[in-house]
């Protein structure tokens, strides 16, 4: 299971997601930033780093 904290990326931002799939953590990130940060250009760039602030996390018994 793979997490990501938009706070990590947005400072102040309280929003997270976590699913099994780095694919599926990006595509909820970049509706995330659109809807709720009005970012209407989501570059390579972005993508890169929204991967690289993810963590893995155990699933939980």
């Amino acid at each position: 299971m793979k997490t990501f904290h938009c706070g990590s990326l947005v400072p102040g931002c309280d929003w997270h997601t976590r699913a099994d799939s780095e694919a599926e953590i990006v595509s909820r990130t970049i509706d995330h930033l659109r809807e709720t940060h009005g970012e209407t250009i989501i570059r390579p760039s972005i993508v890169e780093q929204i991967k690289a602030r993810m963590s893995d996390q155990e699933n939980a018994a």
